[in-house]
This record gives structure tokens, sequence and C-alpha cells, in this order.
């Protein structure tokens, strides 16, 4: 997958009105998220990745052991431009569909094992929160 075809797969899903907030939203998403996982995992990925959206990665994961919420607010922290932590969890689910469809099944697998069990059900979903809860 190309970077413009990941880029454009989060503005779409999402629903955002550029290239550049769907790219901040990617690189936010994909840095915490390397904070998350563990070992080289990460380095994985990002080796199945575009180098443009792959440098958003660290080399080795952080382990970090945050929560669902906790990351949510870091991928609008690190995302701005005011972002809130439901369109932060919003875009997240969508960066999440991007890599399942960029990756391989087996790097994708290998990311989600790492995941605790409520960040896969939540992140794994691609409807905007509002409609979940309809």
């Amino acid at each position: 997958m190309k970077d413009y075809e990941i880029i454009a797969a989060v503005r779409r899903t999402v629903g955002l009105s550029d290239d550049e907030h769907a790219r901040n939203a990617t690189e936010a998403t994909l840095t915490v998220l390397g904070q998350r996982l563990a070992g080289n995992e990460p380095a994985d990925l990002a080796a199945q990745l575009p180098p443009s959206v792959a440098e958003a990665l660290p080399e080795s994961g952080g382990r970090g052991t945050f929560g669902l919420e906790e990351f949510c607010r870091r991928v609008g922290d690190a995302e701005g431009r005011g972002c809130t932590q439901d369109a932060a969890r919003e875009h997240a689910r969508a960066v999440v569909a991007a890599l399942k469809a960029g990756v391989s099944r087996g790097e994708f697998d290998d990311l989600i094992a790492q995941l605790p069990a409520d960040y896969r059900q939540d992140l794994l979903t691609t409807a905007p929160i509002d409609e979940q809860r309809s």
C-alpha cells in the first residue's frame, strides 16, 4: 500500500477535510501505538509500510501498559488541532483499518496479539462512535 492510499483511506473513513489532517491522525496513532507495543513489533510493522508513514513508529516498542482511554488521550495530544478523545478514537480506528488492509495478515495478527482485549474490541471497529451508540 502506498502512503497516499493509507492517508486517503483514513481521510475517507473518518470524513476528514484534508490530507494533512489525515496524515497527522495517522502519524499520531502510529507513534502512540509504537509506545504500547513491545519488542521489535514496531519495526516489523514499519517494514511493511511506506517510509513516509513508517517513520512515525519507534524502532522498538515502548512496552507501555496504559489503557485504551489513555491511548486515545495520547493520540489526541499528539495529533493536536484540538483533537478530542472521541475524535482521536475514531481516527485510531481508521488507522487500524488502513493497517489491516495494508500489511500482511500475519503482521496484522502479530500487532493485534500484543493489544489487550479492550483495545482489540474498540480499535477493530471502524464505525464512528455516535453510530455505535445508537
